[in-house]
């Protein structure tokens, strides 16, 4: 669970920042467009062309 206490003084841009950061850092992006119903085609095609690049990275070539 992410989470951001706001200092005494700080204003709200900034601490929505530390926000956004800390829930990129955590994956959470990453999780919620995997576990998507819906996958555009370039989404799709992304995701395959990144899997064909680690494959062939772990077969030595």
């Amino acid at each position: 669970m992410t989470q951001v206490i706001l200092g005494e003084n700080e204003n709200i841009e900034s601490a929505l920042r530390r926000f956004k950061r800390q829930v990129s850092r955590a994956g959470i992006y990453a999780d919620i467009r995997k576990n998507r119903h819906f996958e555009t085609p370039l989404e799709k095609e992304k995701r395959k062309a990144i899997a064909r690049r680690r494959k062939r990275f772990r077969s030595g070539f």
